[in-house]
């Protein structure tokens, strides 16, 4: 389901029925950009079939798509448009334009290239776990996952609150101890990829790539100051990832052991409807799972979140979805 993702608390929903969730999406369809529109956004069928219900729901988790289509002038271009029409007004009136008047003219080229302009697509898929109120984007930034979840919070009603999963403890803070004391937390093994980055003005960066972590150098970064900024893990030999500073998860993996245990044939995986429900299924049986011991790992929650967290809501194990 995700290459990449960010996850956020649920801090308060009323949710909705399905068909309700279902009638709201529908009134922000994509559609494409029109001739002259730099942008366009909006909700698209998550099992890539445009007649298929704008959301799904596996085993109780509800799974949703967003569609963001730009167009962008090369800015080479828009430099020599405005640079010439500048030139052109000078010759004419004798005075060169200079600020409001040039930004007004810079947005008319930008307005006149953009038919011209080749659109590019990025979906953006977003997962709701209503029972351990938790819901994770399909992004690798923070800024595109902020993005889809003003739009999510317009769309789904219910006063939706999301607020960016917050632990105790930072992850930069939490991986320079398991790689100082070469010991992984609960339930996680230490891969063979990290970063370790100065944090002053130079950041100074060292990285390790298939390599093994477990020798001194990497404390001695440490010692010297570095912090590491990504860490690859593995968490119960099912699921691999690479852990960020800013709790992003990267690369994420879900091994063959996992797969192989649920009969999937990766070959025929999300190629029909039974396809897509199975890939729900155990993606999110997994991250369900693993995301518990994550949490911990980190110190649990952040004070502030666990304060606002009722029975439900505490980082106990869920239990795994079933295929539908």
């Amino acid at each position: 389901m995700f290459k990449n993702a960010l996850i956020y608390r649920i801090e308060h929903w009323d949710q909705p029925p399905l068909a309700e969730i279902q009638d709201r999406l529908s009134k922000s369809p994509f559609v494409e950009c029109g001739q002259t529109q730099p942008e366009s956004a909006g909700w698209v069928a998550p099992r890539g079939d445009k007649h298929a219900p704008l959301a799904e729901t596996v085993a109780g988790q509800v799974v949703v798509k967003l569609c963001i289509e730009t167009k962008a002038v090369p800015g080479g271009v828009v430099k020599s448009q405005v640079q010439d029409r500048l030139d052109k007004i000078e010759q004419e009136t004798g005075r060169r334009p200079k600020g409001k008047a040039v930004k007004e003219l810079k947005e008319q080229v930008v307005h006149t290239l953009l038919p011209r302009a080749f659109p590019k697509r990025a979906d953006t898929l977003v997962w709701l776990d209503p029972a351990a109120r938790i819901v994770w984007v399909g992004a690798g930034s923070t800024k595109r996952a902020d993005a889809v979840v003003t739009r999510l919070i317009e769309c789904l009603g219910g006063a939706l609150k999301l607020g960016l999963l917050q632990t105790a403890q930072s992850p930069a803070v939490a991986m320079s101890h398991w790689l100082a004391e070469k010991e992984a937390p609960r339930a996680f093994s230490i891969d063979r990829d990290c970063e370790l980055k100065q944090p002053d003005s130079e950041k100074s960066t060292v990285r390790y790539a298939r390599h093994t972590l477990d020798i001194d150098e990497v404390g001695e970064h440490i010692k010297q100051g570095k912090l590491p900024t990504q860490l690859a893990l593995t968490w119960n030999g099912r699921v691999s990832f690479v852990l960020t500073e800013a709790l992003t998860l990267k690369k994420i993996q879900l091994l063959d052991v996992v797969l192989e245990g649920a009969g999937v044939d990766a070959a025929q995986s999300g190629k029909d409807d039974a396809g897509f429900d199975a890939d729900v299924a155990i993606a999110t049986g997994e991250l369900r799972l693993m995301l518990p011991d994550l949490i911990e790992a980190l110190g649990g929650l952040h004070e502030r979140q666990a304060v606002a967290a009722t029975p439900e809501r505490t980082t106990a194990r869920p239990a795994a979805a079933e295929p539908a």
